[in-house]
């Protein structure tokens, strides 16, 4: 067995395992960060789903419902344009987020903000532009996939 098929049977093995042990809490911790933290306990629980039957029995009811969820998405037109807009949001923000404005100080729930936007910086840029690259890769695989043209009337032709 040469080396490159070694490392190969090792990785679906093991690998595939700590990966996904490692995707399901950084995706957890991601999920009220700006991120695409349900996509990654999503892929984290999808590579469990071989060694674990919780996983498998986890993964079956996630994929419907977000089936689901893309088909509704990309009915439309105008939903599939909320969808690409929502994306050039989330870039917008990682702009924001990166530059860092002042913004006046005020407290919610005796919490103080301001003057720097909370978690201001680099690393919440990337993660917004992360959920932004995540949205259209989605956006692009549901209109390729599953958004069906209208179909046409006698009068069209």
């Amino acid at each position: 067995m040469s080396a490159g098929a070694t490392l190969k049977s090792w990785f679906q093995r093991t690998g595939r395992e700590i990966l996904g042990w490692i995707l399901i809490p950084l995706g957890l911790v991601l999920m009220p960060l700006p991120g695409p933290g349900l996509l990654i306990v999503v892929a984290g629980v999808a590579l469990l789903s071989r060694h674990y039957v919780w996983a498998q029995k986890l993964l079956g009811p996630l994929e419907r419902r977000a089936i689901e969820a893309a088909k509704y998405g990309v009915a439309t037109w105008p939903r599939i344009l909320l969808g690409f807009l929502g994306g050039l949001w989330l870039v917008s923000l990682g702009v924001v987020w990166w530059i860092s404005p002042e913004i006046p100080e005020f407290e919610v729930l005796s919490v103080g903000f301001g003057p720097q936007l909370p978690a201001h910086g680099w690393a919440t840029a990337l993660g917004l532009w992360a959920s932004a690259a995540a949205a259209w890769g989605l956006l692009v695989y549901s209109v390729i996939r599953w958004h069906e043209p209208k179909p046409r009337s006698h009068s069209d032709v």
